[in-house]
Parts: C-alpha cells; structure tokens; sequence
C-alpha cells in the first residue's frame, strides 16, 4: 500500500524530532561545556541557568523548523520519490537528517532562525529574565554546534 503524504510528514517529523533532541542531563551538560568553551557565561551559575533555561525553549522551534521542512520536502519531491526515504532504515534517516540540515543552512531559513531567536530573546529581554538578554545569540550558537554535529554524523552513515 502506497505511503500518504501524512504519513510520510509525520515519520519525517517523528525521526527528526528524535534525532534533534537528547535527553536532559546530556543536554544541559553539552550547554555547560559550551558556555564555559566560548566564555558566553560570566560564571559557572550563570551557565548553570542558562543551560537550564535553553532546554525548555527549543523543542517548540526545532518543531516549528521540522514542519517547514516536512512541508516544503513534499511540496517539491513526489510522494513516489520520499516514499524509499521513509523505510526506516539507518542509511535513509541518516539522507532525511542530512537534507534537513541542508534546509537550516539555505538563506531563507537562516532569516527564519534568526528572526524566531530574536523573537524568543525578545520576550526574554521584556521581563522574563533581564540578566538572559543574550538568549537568542547563545541559543543560535548553540543550535549551530548541534547541526554540525548532526551533519557529520549524517555523513558517517
């Protein structure tokens, strides 16, 4: 049976989603050591809060991002072409990863990245914590050490 173009969406969100998110303790830990690498923090607590703020931010972007992707994927490569792409094997998803990180890095969605982090770093900067003004340029940083990460491995399968 033929795959759908909403089954095929939502195994692209699905293996995206998994691949673009860790679990908690290794997240912040790979903030800690960032922050402390790049000297973003002034000290050890404030990369110990920004580290714990950052998480609980990105999921909703990285999800918003994942859309876009699944949604221009299938308007320009026929179902027929993403169905193999959608089988579940390593070597696919791996393709699937590579390409979305093909996507983040094209212009348009470096402006959309940008404009969603200043949007974030804005409501931050309004109140939410006045000390965190430079959120959106730290999580930028951060989500470009993580699609680097996710490309080489990408290659390496």
């Amino acid at each position: 049976m033929p795959m759908t173009a909403d089954a095929a969406r939502a195994h692209i969100t699905e293996l995206l989603l998994r691949r673009t998110t860790q679990d908690e303790a290794r997240r912040q830990e790979a903030l800690r050591e960032y922050l402390d690498v790049t000297q973003a923090a002034t000290d050890a607590s404030a990369a110990e809060a920004l580290a714990g703020m950052i998480p609980a931010l990105m999921p909703q972007l990285y999800a918003k991002w994942i859309g876009m992707f699944a949604d221009r994927l299938l308007e320009t490569v026929p179902l027929t072409q993403l169905e193999p792409l959608c089988d579940g094997s390593a070597a696919n998803a791996a393709a699937l990863t590579l390409a979305y990180v093909m996507f983040l890095e094209s212009a348009r969605m470096e402006k959309q990245i940008d404009a969603d982090l200043a949007a974030l770093g804005a409501g931050v900067a309004e109140g939410q914590s006045p000390k965190l003004d430079n959120l959106a340029d730290l999580a930028a940083s951060y989500i470009r050490a993580r699609l680097g990460v996710l490309a080489e491995k990408a290659k390496k399968q």
